[in-house]
């Protein structure tokens, strides 16, 4: 944990360079700018968690057993990258509006982590699934990998969002 906390020390100079620019300054001082970013982000959080969701329930059929899960993949996996962009996007601003909330603030740092991870195992998981649309199916061993990574990314997503609400609430430096 000390190189977590190291990191805000580090990048102090530049939150406050970022907080002294326009358009930090705009977002700020335009009353509807964060509101409506942070509403964003949290829509575009709720689809994405509940696109990789949906699939990892498949994969532990718990969820359309009846349909193949190269269709509940094909339905929803493909979801996922256009929001993460807009959750960039909108992350960014939000950053830019307010530099030392996030940069100055470890749980940040542990969010991006995780969401690195979360990133790595729906890649993994979707590109399984595109290679080879019954990976997760054929046999013991596979099906149990693949509940295993569906858990492991619906754990580190919840992750995501438990350590994105947690920045509020942590010291900040």
């Amino acid at each position: 944990m000390p190189l977590l906390r190291a990191i805000p020390l580090a990048i102090a100079p530049f939150s406050k360079w970022l907080a002294a620019t326009e358009l930090s300054h705009v977002i700020q001082t335009t009353t509807w700018i964060i509101p409506t970013l942070q509403t964003i982000h949290i829509l575009s959080i709720a689809v994405l968690f509940s696109s990789a969701v949906l699939v990892d329930l498949r994969i532990w059929r718990l969820f359309d057993r009846d349909l193949p899960l190269k269709d509940v993949a094909r339905r929803f996996l493909p979801v996922i990258w256009p929001v993460l962009l807009i959750l960039l996007t909108t992350g960014i601003l939000l950053i830019i509006g307010e530099p030392r909330r996030s940069l100055q603030n470890s749980t940040f740092y542990l969010k991006m982590a995780l969401l690195a991870a979360a990133i790595l195992v729906t890649a993994i998981l979707q590109w399984s699934l595109s290679a080879d649309p019954h990976f997760w199916d054929k046999g013991q061993t596979r099906q149990i990998a693949g509940r295993l990574a569906a858990t492991a990314s619906i754990l580190i997503w919840c992750g995501v969002i438990f350590a994105g609400r947690w920045i509020a609430y942590t010291e900040v430096g």
